[in-house]
């Protein structure tokens, strides 16, 4: 949506009042009512127990990242977190805008600090009430699901709008440059023209008066007309709501995180209770990548989620090399069919295994380059050679596969597409990714990736040559 259109919403529409709502901060509003919804899903009693016995145990996980389930748990932890302090960010600016006659109360206008003061542990009678009373809260979140819908149908027919007033602006700077056409001895090519212009343009016209129409009509039933009190005072309760379902299940694993004295009714209904056991604090943390370390301080969700230089992610990688592995798993599949033929024929298009070439970085190409002098000089690839290499890859790309995946889909996920910024389903989190995974680890696996599927598609180019030079002949 250009921004210029944008910055005149208001205007038109009568977006610039105080009282006439939220205006264009409705997104914004829409957004982090759509991360807090996505958040209490993924709290739920069948994400946390998916979580907990499959996400981070995965055998990709152990390999890459780590086998350590507290500090894993404390990574998975400080995402959630992460996210829940950009909605508490934007329930506290609504907050501040809201006029005292409106809001009287400190909660609304003072909610960054409430907030900040809930997250050491302060004010859990607050966070108490904002988890004691479960069907309020489960009402107050199927709220924020129809307002993040209606709101998020707004965006597309303004999108839509957008286009047609812009087919607008280039239908008339075409007819002004056509020129009038003369009264007395019209030309019969600039007539027909005029003529053919005419009928478009009508329908045109027709069509943005009724966009416009649909376009206010969801402006009065979305966020956009809501009182942006009425807007933050639910996402702050909100967002304390997700804060405690967060300590309840995640509190013994991570401290810092507020302890909650919850009544037990709350805590069966609404979770599965903590993910694992109290471990002590001065427990060591053992794991297979040493890349971490745990700190004696209170729980930062920034410091926890930051990737040191030794992970792929803290080099900056995690979206190439899943593109990379991705890459690799297609010409796997094209393989396999073609190895296990008898056909000539079978086999797969050459110009994938040049893309895929084509994506590597110069690290890994390089160490491709070298391994495959070291290992195949003078040596011919047979069938059972290059079936051995085909098993060795399968089996790598079942656990590196899905890290690879999950990557991609993080990053779809946090795209600024309408249909993620919106999404109110549960993420894939950090820790499922490439992003915390050991760099060299990671690299190897790709290495010897790569290095079998060299020896299969050498075996496969050496299959079919004779016949090539058949034909040739």
């Amino acid at each position: 949506m250009p921004r210029s259109w944008l910055a005149d919403l208001r205007a038109r529409f009568g977006g610039g009042r105080e009282e006439a709502g939220l205006g264009i901060l409705a997104f914004e509003a829409a957004a982090a009512m759509s991360r807090l919804v996505s958040l209490d899903r993924a709290m739920s009693d069948v994400e946390v127990r998916r979580l907990r016995a499959d996400a981070l145990r995965a055998e990709g996980v152990a390999r890459a990242t780590s086998t350590d389930q507290p500090l894993l748990l404390r990574l998975a932890c400080g995402e959630l977190v992460a996210d829940l302090d950009r909605a508490a960010a934007t329930a506290a600016r609504l907050g501040a805008r809201c006029c005292h006659r409106a809001a009287p109360s400190s909660f609304l206008h003072d909610f960054d600090r409430v907030y900040a003061e809930a997250k050491r542990g302060n004010g859990l009678a607050r966070l108490d009430a904002a988890v004691g009373f479960y069907r309020g809260a489960a009402k107050r979140f199927r709220k924020m699901e129809r307002h993040v819908a209606a709101t998020a149908r707004l965006y597309a027919e303004m999108d839509t709008l957008g286009e047609l007033e812009a087919s607008e602006r280039r239908m008339v700077q075409w007819m002004r440059h056509s020129g009038p056409i003369p009264a007395q001895q019209p030309a019969p090519a600039s007539a027909k023209r005029q003529q053919q212009a005419a009928e478009p343009s009508e329908k045109l016209m027709r069509e943005l008066r009724s966009q416009r129409q649909k376009v206010r009509r969801l402006m009065e039933s979305s966020l956009w007309s809501a009182a942006a009190h009425k807007v933050s005072k639910l996402l702050a309760k909100s967002v304390l709501a997700v804060l405690a379902r967060i300590s309840i299940a995640f509190g013994a694993n991570v401290p810092g995180l507020p302890v909650l004295t919850v009544g037990r009714a709350w805590a069966i209904r609404r979770t599965s209770g903590p993910l694992q056991p109290a471990a002590s604090p001065a427990a060591a943390i053992r794991h297979s990548a040493p890349i971490f370390r745990q700190k004696d301080t209170a729980f930062s969700a920034s410091d926890s989620i930051k990737p040191p230089a030794s992970t792929v992610g803290g080099s900056g990688m995690e979206l190439r090399y899943a593109n990379v592995i991705v890459s690799a798993e297609k010409v796997l599949r094209e393989l396999w069919p073609a190895i296990h033929s008898d056909e000539m024929d079978a086999g797969m298009d050459l110009s994938k295994r040049d893309e895929l070439y084509k994506m590597l970085p110069v690290t890994i190409r390089e160490a491709v380059k070298a391994r495959l002098r070291e290992s195949w000089k003078g040596q011919a690839v047979d069938e059972a050679a290059a079936a051995a290499s085909m098993d060795a890859v399968d089996r790598t790309l079942r656990w590196l596969a899905p890290m690879a995946h999950d990557t991609v889909r993080w990053h779809d996920e946090r795209s600024m597409e309408r249909a993620q910024r919106f999404s109110m389903r549960p993420r894939v989190l950090m820790v499922q990714t490439l992003h915390f995974a050991d760099r060299h680890k990671a690299e190897d696996a790709i290495v010897e990736v790569l290095i079998g599927l060299s020896c299969v598609c050498w075996y496969d180019d050496e299959r079919r040559r004779p016949a090539d030079w058949d034909e040739d002949d």
